[in-house]
């Protein structure tokens, strides 16, 4: 079988050294679609060096190098077409704010392989640490279709609760991506080819190159932080997502927000998000989509 559970999850943690500064940031915040319009002042803190904030969600590309994704492909025990994956989730926690530039080591292993019957899923976690300790957690679900059926353990069933169906959203937000995205994103480091390939593309079931997972989770974010905190990207404690459809370069994001109370004390809460392409009549591409904030 060509994943081998048992051997993934036994397998050490394989251990990088990671380094950014303020050109992958910026680069990685104009491919999430910050920086329009050009002269905004709330664009120029995600686009100028001299004012830059750094987005959570960039930790996903700090660095440089594979995705979580594609890491997960090379982990022992896993030998699978690349055409047959799909990013089925994502999640961050901040230890503390990203820095605009930095130095760390980050360790990922498979904690957890799923049997869906049709698919398996792998759990792939990445623990950053710099000089001052841990900065942040992530970890990324891969769906591998065709390679269930092992009699495996299907993992947990348990979602976030939808948000209220008998409440209007809080914010609605619309985020027009433009017709090069994927092509603009990939250069933070995915060079998956379904990004960019019209034939690989094909191969995988598509009718042309989709967006990235990962870019629409970042563009979400930036959506609710700019709408909802203020600008402030030191709120976010924690951010995941299930991706539930797919995203086509040019098309146009609805992100509605509702917001709830948090548990933490006065000043915390967390926001339920719903993304959609509002081309395809509302088709839902994020789901599950829960920020919490500090």
């Amino acid at each position: 079988m060509p994943i081998d559970a048992a051997g993934a999850l036994a397998a050490a943690p394989r251990v990088r050294e990671i380094a950014w500064d303020h050109k992958d940031v910026q680069l990685y915040h104009l491919g999430i679609g910050a920086g329009r319009p050009a002269t905004d002042p709330r664009e120029l803190r995600y686009t100028l060096e001299s004012r830059l904030h750094v987005l959570p969600s960039f930790a996903t590309v700090a660095g440089g190098g594979a995705p979580g994704v594609i890491g997960t492909l090379s982990a022992p025990g896993v030998d699978v077409d690349l055409a047959r994956v799909l990013h089925g989730g994502q999640q961050l926690r901040l230890h503390r704010p990203v820095p605009v530039r930095g130095r760390a080591s980050a360790a990922s292993r498979v904690v957890a392989v799923h049997d869906k019957g049709t698919a398996a899923v792998l759990v792939l976690r990445t623990e950053v640490t710099d000089a001052d300790g841990p900065l942040w957690t992530d970890e990324a679900e891969v769906f591998v279709r065709g390679e269930g059926g092992w009699g495996g353990d299907r993992g947990p069933s348990g979602r976030p609760s939808p948000p209220p169906a008998d409440h209007p959203p809080d914010q609605v937000v619309e985020r027009a991506l433009r017709e090069d995205q994927a092509l603009l994103y990939r250069l933070s480091g995915d060079w998956n080819p379904l990004h960019a390939d019209p034939e690989f593309a094909a191969r995988a079931g598509f009718e042309r190159p989709v967006l990235h997972g990962l870019c629409t989770y970042g563009a979400t974010l930036k959506a609710v932080v700019d709408t909802l905190l203020d600008g402030d990207v030191t709120r976010v404690r924690d951010y995941r997502t299930r991706f539930a459809g797919v995203v086509y370069p040019g098309e146009t994001l609805r992100v509605r927000m509702w917001r709830t109370a948090g548990t933490g004390g006065a000043g915390t809460g967390e926001v339920r998000v719903a993304v959609s392409a509002v081309e395809r009549d509302d088709v839902p591409v994020l789901a599950d989509t829960v920020v919490r904030y500090g």
